[in-house]
């Protein structure tokens, strides 16, 4: 798998333009934004605000600039949504977090589609099985929706819990993926391979 989340600082003062591209998908547009070579957000419309203000705190001053995304990113975004899950496995992302943060975003990108995890077993596989409510918060701050699937973590008693995209979002990602629904299969906290999927 290509580089799983970027070690870049949080503000990275020397670039100069991040750019923009926008892919339609079943349940809604997404925006997506890069730098260079990797991809730095993918966002919702509900999170498109929240992500530019992170982006310029990132990007002090960087300009953002309409374009076709490179490397086929989109591409890959329309053949995910088309049924092939394993499409976004090998985008290069930059995600500028903590390391604790990008332990978890990294970790994230080992859950196959199809599978969901624990805030426990996420916190048990970055080796902080006592920080559940760090591993809960850097979740929450996954720059990059879909392709670090922050979607594939349940609640303990396997209820979908928060989803920044909506959980109505979560819930049409799961069953795309082939999962039933998380709090009939979940209560033991492993992950689990489920079985069915959505028609797109």
């Amino acid at each position: 798998m290509a580089r799983l989340c970027g070690r870049a600082p949080v503000a990275r003062r020397d670039l100069t333009a991040l750019w923009v591209d926008h892919v339609q998908s079943p349940i809604g547009t997404l925006t997506m934004v890069g730098a260079d070579d990797a991809l730095c957000a993918l966002a919702f419309p509900v999170e498109r605000s929240r992500m530019l203000r992170r982006l310029r705190s990132r990007y002090p001053g960087a300009v953002f600039e309409r374009r076709r995304a490179p490397d086929g990113y989109g591409t890959r975004l329309r053949a995910y949504f088309r049924g092939d899950l394993e499409a976004l496995d090998n985008i290069p992302v930059d995600c500028g977090g903590t390391d604790f943060e990008e332990q978890v975003w990294t970790a994230l990108r080992t859950i196959p589609p199809g599978t969901t995890l624990t805030y426990r077993k996420l916190a048990e596989l970055v080796r902080r099985p006592r920080a559940i409510r760090a591993v809960g918060r850097a979740n929450a701050l996954n720059p990059i929706c879909l392709v670090i699937p922050c979607h594939r973590i349940v609640g303990s008693d396997g209820d979908l819990t928060g989803y920044a995209g909506g959980i109505w979002r979560k819930r049409w990602l799961l069953a795309h993926e082939g999962a039933r629904q998380p709090e009939r299969a979940m209560h033991s906290g492993t992950p689990t391979r489920l079985e069915g999927r959505s028609s797109v």
